[in-house]
């Protein structure tokens, strides 16, 4: 803003060093005074120069820094938020945030440099202009805001108007987020032409607001030519009367010329401005919205520290208790009320858990997050190099090897030309469900945390691989705590215990094959038959 001020207050001392230069250079005939007066407006060129260089250099750097530094709160509040995000957001309103919101901000404060520079050079012309003439000044002190106050009845709507096709972009963004999420779904169902012509039509309806918005925005584009020009041509037919009346000097008609042209200047960067700042704004409130979400799970760990290593989770509201150092399979019809215990484990939802003796909720979440691991069936895997989102523990840079074994993942990575250096498409849809689940599980393992909960990490593959992974899980992960949610009775059998919950609760524990023969409701869920009515009776 600084350099904004220099750079237009210095265009706006130029009129008055000409009209000096012409009444006490040219009209006086005096060449000393001429050479003077024009080795002064050099000084201001360079001056004019300069400050114009800087401005312009620190308002593309101010754009940068406010866009991208959206782009850094809002994928730090993705992070913060977790599994809340997309609960509460669509999708499509995110990567609007990322591709249209970020540069109205932007916008907004880059105009802002020459915004304030316009202000000070019209409070620098007028207070010339009163000494100078008082009508004159008067009428460009009075002329400008009233100017700006013409423009006003249409900025209100186009805000409204900006905000209704803000809103429609969004829900858009969600449509085609949606169609491409499922695209493989919509071809094996026939369904691509239905959502096709969804698509079309939301489209058409945002390009009709966009109309709407371009309707209002042409009118005001062109009030900003159509009215400073008036304005000109008003003050240089005072000026030249007062010129033939002998109230001003040639020169000072020429400095009032020059001011006029000058003023459209300052005129049509206030609008600018005007209509950049509606369009934040709107993009402001959206981004804010965003940011002022709350975690269902606040962080409200009153401790420094977790527990010690091996400590017992117990989930109070189930019953379940995870012994440290064994793998724990969990089986429930529905499967979603082990997934709701799995989620109070890891602390995903709330809930009566204490970790070791000590409540869950007390332990800061960031520690949670950093020994307890959670992969459930809605993890997907991160475009970029696959390589990348295959960290392992600095003490174990190896272990990834053993991760991708233990998941069979193996024939994935050797089927990629480049290996650990492929890149992964987004969210890994270059790859079957299979494989996908596999370097899920892979990556999971990979990390080798303390506490691992599984959900359901083998549903997408066949028997012979589940066995495998059935197989080699429990030997990479012995001695480590490790809970799985599943009703094949390949992982079962490896499992050290079996948790059987009926409506949330336990209902039995024991080894897979002690509750085969002790519980028929069990095994009715694990080998999908009816339960014996005798011996359920017995």
């Amino acid at each position: 803003m600084l350099f904004g001020v220099i750079w237009m207050c210095s265009s706006a001392m130029v009129p008055a060093i000409i009209g000096k230069a012409i009444d006490t250079g040219v009209t006086g005939r005096d060449s000393g005074e001429l050479w003077k007066w024009a080795g002064i407006l050099s000084a201001v060129a360079v001056v004019q120069s300069a400050s114009g260089i800087m401005r312009h250099r620190y308002a593309v750097t101010n754009w940068l820094t406010a866009a991208y530094r959206v782009v850094q709160l809002v994928a730090r509040q993705a992070t913060h938020l977790g599994g809340t995000l997309s609960k509460r957001v669509g999708t499509g309103e995110v990567v609007a945030i990322g591709t249209n919101d970020l540069s109205h901000i932007g916008n907004a404060m880059d105009v802002l440099a020459r915004a304030m520079g316009a202000l000070v050079s019209f409070v620098v012309v007028a207070v010339i202009l009163l000494q100078t003439s008082t009508t004159l000044g008067l009428v460009v002190l009075l002329g400008v805001p009233f100017l700006l106050l013409l423009l006003g009845p249409l900025l209100s709507p186009l805000q409204r108007r900006n905000l209704e096709q803000r809103e429609m972009m969004g829900h858009l963004a969600n449509i085609a987020t949606d169609i491409v999420s499922g695209l493989r779904v919509l071809r094996g169902i026939g369904g691509e032409r239905v959502f096709h012509d969804r698509y079309s039509a939301e489209s058409q309806k945002v390009r009709t607001a966009g109309v709407r918005v371009a309707r209002l925005q042409s009118i005001l584009d062109a009030l900003q030519v159509f009215l400073p020009g008036v304005f000109v041509v008003v003050v240089v037919w005072l000026g030249a009367r007062f010129a033939v009346q002998g109230r001003i000097t040639a020169g000072e008609l020429v400095a009032f010329y020059g001011y006029a042209a000058f003023l459209v200047l300052p005129l049509r960067t206030a609008t600018e401005a005007a209509n950049l700042w509606i369009r934040a704004f709107v993009s402001a409130r959206r981004i804010v919205r965003v940011l002022a979400l709350e975690p269902e799970i606040d962080d409200t760990g009153t401790l420094t520290a977790g527990p010690p290593e091996n400590s017992e989770l117990v989930d109070r509201a189930s019953g379940v208790r995870v012994r440290p150092g064994t793998t724990t399979a969990l089986v429930s019809d529905p499967p979603t009320d082990s997934a709701a215990v799995v989620d109070r484990l890891g602390r995903f939802a709330d809930g009566e858990v204490t970790w070791g003796g000590v409540p869950l909720d007390t332990v800061p979440r960031a520690e949670t997050r950093r020994r307890i691991l959670v992969s459930d069936t809605g993890a997907i895997l991160f475009s970029g190099r696959l390589g990348d989102q295959l960290l392992t523990p600095p003490d174990r840079p190896g272990h990834v090897e053993d991760a991708l074994h233990a998941a069979a993942a193996g024939d994935v990575l050797d089927s990629l030309p480049d290996r650990l250096d492929a890149i992964v498409a987004e969210k890994g849809r270059s790859f079957s469900g299979g494989q996908r689940q596999r370097l899920i599980l892979a990556r999971a393992l990979a990390i080798d945390p303390e506490v691992l909960l599984l959900v359901e990490p083998t549903s997408a593959v066949d028997a012979h691989t589940e066995a495998r992974i059935a197989e080699r899980l429990t030997s990479l992960r012995a001695g480590r705590t490790t809970v799985v949610t599943t009703s094949s009775p390949l992982m079962l059998a490896r499992a050290d215990q079996v948790v059987f919950l009926e409506d949330g609760v336990v209902a039995a524990v024991g080894t897979h094959h002690e509750l085969l023969d002790s519980c028929p409701a069990y095994r009715a869920v694990v080998t999908r038959e009816e339960a014996d009515e005798t011996a359920v009776a017995r």
